[in-house]
This record gives structure tokens, C-alpha cells and sequence, in this order.
């Protein structure tokens, strides 16, 4: 019995050793830093949940966390308004518009495309989360070359303790997160932690500092 445990100690050591040294692979940011962009192009993010406001949802958080990251970001009103003045209203037409379009438009260094791939609240038996995903990338508006991409993803479960009151207690738990989540809009919210995920410099892999920031070229 004592070998059994020592073999088992040692087999969940080497488990633990092998999780360990799993690292992620390092972003490659040589493009990104031969082009330096000063300010970015923020274009409607494409909506692939059923959501109908969800473009519009993370569209509105996404400002915070560029500016913050040391980045000029053109007015989202602005743009907006200025892609419906000539007659495009759908995210997936703005997205195809030709690079040296947009930059005689707006003289942009870099534009933003962001793609929502899960928006809004799911039930199940014991429980319910809201969840939204996007993922996004960076392109030179001169040249066409990509910068950076990356994804985030944000649950209104997240650091929540659901684990008490036994089943009844889930059940009722699950009905009145449904209804709340519902009621209080809880998907912008969480659209708004996903925005920051998703862009706010620091982050693993994720956007470096803009040269707005005090962190320029130290990361």
C-alpha cells in the first residue's frame, strides 16, 4: 500500500510539473512596433450571436480601454455617422470598405475589427451565466498588415460562489439570475469586461501601450 502511494505521489507530481511548464507562445509584435500607430479606427464590431444590440453593446466600451492604453480613438457617434451619410449601415459592409478608403476619410494610422462571437444570457437547470466573446485584430491602414490580434471572453459568473443551498437552492439561484440578468441588461455589463479583456494593454499577448501612454515603448 505505501509503494502504491509513493508511485501515485509521484505520477501526480510529474501531472503537475508537465501543467506547469505549458507557457504561451510569446506574441510577435516586430510589426506592430515598426508601425507605431497614433490612432485607431474603431469600425462596428461584426455580430455573429443572436443578440441584436450586441454590436452596439461592446461598441460603446470599447473607447475606455484604448485611451487608456495611450491611443487617439476616433468618436464612435462620429464614425458611425459618417458611414451612414454614405450608405452603409451593416457592420459586415463597413468591414469590406478598402483600407485607402478609410484613410482618406479619416487619415487613421490603424483600424480595428472586431468580431462578436458569443453575446447574452444561456439558461440551464442549476444555473445561469451570461456570457460575451470577441475577438479582434489590428491592421496598418497603409500597408494592410496585420498588427496584433487577440480574443477575450467575460461571464457574469465570474469570482461568484454558487456552490451553496443544495439543489433547491441552485434551482431558485438559476430563476432569479435568469430574471435579473434579463431586467438589468447584465450582457452590457459583461460586454464591458470583455472591451477591457480584450484591449487594455498589459494584458498577456495583448495590445502594447500607445504613445499616449507613460508606458510607451516599455513593454
Amino acid at each position: 500500500m505505501y509503494i502504491k502511494l509513493l508511485k501515485l505521489l509521484a505520477l501526480l507530481f510529474i501531472i503537475t510539473l508537465a501543467t506547469g511548464c505549458v507557457t504561451v507562445q510569446p506574441y510577435d509584435y516586430t510589426a506592430f512596433k515598426q508601425s507605431k500607430p497614433r490612432s485607431i479606427l474603431v469600425l462596428p464590431p461584426i455580430n455573429n450571436s443572436p443578440e441584436v444590440a450586441a454590436s452596439y453593446s461592446l461598441l460603446s466600451h470599447i473607447t475606455y480601454p484604448l485611451a487608456e492604453s495611450g491611443y487617439y480613438v476616433f468618436p464612435v457617434a462620429l464614425v458611425d455617422e459618417t458611414f451612414k451619410q454614405n450608405g452603409m449601415t451593416t457592420a459586415t459592409d463597413i468591414h469590406a470598405v478598402p483600407l485607402p478608403k478609410l484613410k482618406g476619410i479619416f487619415g487613421a494610422d490603424a483600424v480595428l475589427y472586431i468580431t462578436i462571437t458569443k453575446y447574452g444570457s444561456s439558461y440551464t437547470v442549476i444555473n445561469s451565466v451570461t456570457e460575451v466573446a470577441a475577438e479582434a485584430k489590428l491592421v496598418d491602414v497603409k500597408t494592410g498588415t496585420l498588427l496584433w490580434q487577440g480574443q477575450a471572453y467575460a461571464n457574469s459568473d465570474e469570482n461568484q460562489n454558487n456552490s451553496g443551498g443544495g439543489l433547491a437552492g441552485l434551482l431558485i439561484n438559476a430563476i432569479v439570475k435568469q430574471i435579473v440578468n434579463n431586467v438589468m441588461e447584465v450582457s452590457h455589463q459583461v460586454a464591458g469586461v470583455t472591451g477591457k479583456h480584450l484591449l487594455i494593454a498589459s494584458q498577456p499577448n495583448g495590445m502594447l501601450y500607445g504613445p499616449r501612454s507613460p508606458q510607451y515603448g516599455l513593454d
